[in-house]
């Protein structure tokens, strides 16, 4: 028995978004110059780290980047579909605290960078090991537990099954992402993984293009998040191929405003990564941005992002997670996903399949408890004049 379209989609999402990660890792941290000069051209494929030594070399070491290898993206991404799978419910961030943050600090897995079984804890960035800190052993609320954190991707990076579980439902993709990265993130951290989650559920709908996933997205981001995101957009409205728009600097341009990282990408300023309601991160405006001149297209979203450098492998991911919820299974290039679960030792497909079986099993439960609740609201309102 084949795929029905949520699996197709829940799968395309996750897949694509773990390909994206792999492809983007190798470039992360770089600018375009950097990223042509070390690979001879525009990086179109999986390829060795941009240190032979990356072992020893600073800043990277002791973690094993390109050669398809995911990074802690994908790692958490599929940690969260871990528990959407135990509890088989909507989430909140009390399950953050109570079986995300236990899993990442107490339950080895294989960390393709590292190439050895660790921690997750022992590979995400400390964003994320703040967030454990927080919620294990300072005990925080955990709604309110991203506050004080570094402002950054941290919870958008693994946003999407979020979008899965509220396929079609952005509206409710938003909501319960926002409870969910509460937890991890604040301002405008947090209202980017919300969005992120609302998109992923736009693109899962019957017919989505990419007009519809970014109407959704301007009916429900908020403050510099919104004003980045249609910058962005509107700047690569314009632009026929992600090439163009790199060489030209045309989305930089337009994402700057907003940006709080400096245009030379480790030069952290003292305004960087702060709460605002003016500023957004950079990865969910660009990985949009990469859609819109790919027009969906899977590839030409990723290979954007990829060669845009700097957080690529996050931009990667969130382009790819979009692009391939609106394309099915089949927006991922075989070869190249066979390629990146095989370098980095992980099945891609079967986390996808999973969250589409606990998502129909969720959305029925929403069903009957609509229903209950409709039935009760119709006794309120018999009678009435």
């Amino acid at each position: 028995m084949g795929e029905n379209a949520l699996q197709d989609r829940a799968v395309g999402c996750l897949l694509g978004a773990a390909v994206g990660d792999a492809l983007g890792g190798a470039t992360e941290g770089w600018g375009p110059a950097d990223i042509r000069e070390r690979w001879g051209g525009w990086v179109e494929g999986v390829v060795p780290p941009y240190h032979p030594d990356w072992r020893t070399a600073r800043p990277l070491a002791p973690y094993h980047k390109g050669d398809g290898h995911v990074t802690d993206d994908t790692l958490m991404t599929h940690l969260l579909v871990d528990v959407y799978c135990e509890k088989r419910d909507h989430l909140t961030a009390y399950d953050v605290a109570e079986r995300l943050v236990p899993r990442m600090i107490g339950d080895p897995v294989w960390i393709p960078e590292l190439e050895s079984r660790a921690l997750p804890l022992q590979r995400v960035f400390l964003a994320e090991k703040y967030m454990a800190l927080r919620l294990h052993w300072a005990h925080a609320d955990p709604r309110e537990a991203g506050v004080g954190n570094a402002v950054n991707c941290g919870a958008a990076m693994y946003a999407a099954p979020i979008g899965v579980v509220n396929a079609v439902d952005p509206r409710g993709a938003y909501a319960e992402a926002v409870d969910v990265a509460g937890a991890h993130q604040s301002s405008y951290g947090r209202e980017a993984a919300a969005v992120l989650a609302a998109a992923v559920a736009a693109a899962m709908a019957p017919g989505a293009s990419v007009e519809s996933v970014l109407d959704a997205v301007m009916a429900l981001a908020k403050d510099g998040t919104r004003a980045a995101v249609e910058a962005v957009c509107a700047a690569a409205a314009g632009v026929g191929h992600w090439a163009d728009a790199i060489a030209s600097g045309v989305l930089r341009d337009a994402v700057r405003p907003f940006d709080t990282v400096a245009d030379t990408y480790r030069d952290q300023g003292l305004g960087a990564r702060r709460p605002s309601r003016i500023h957004s991160i950079e990865e969910l405006p660009i990985a949009l941005g990469m859609l819109v001149i790919a027009k969906g297209d899977w590839e030409q979203t990723v290979f954007g992002a990829v060669n845009y450098g700097r957080d690529a492998d996050s931009i990667a991911s969130m382009g790819g997670a979009i692009a391939g919820a609106l394309g099915g299974r089949a927006a991922v290039p075989e070869g190249l996903a066979a390629e990146v679960a095989a370098a980095s030792r992980i099945d891609l497909v079967a986390p996808g399949l999973r969250l589409a079986g606990v998502t129909e099993e969720i959305r029925r439960a929403d069903a009957e408890l609509r229903d209950r609740s409709d039935a009760a609201f119709r006794t309120l309102t018999a009678g009435g004049s």
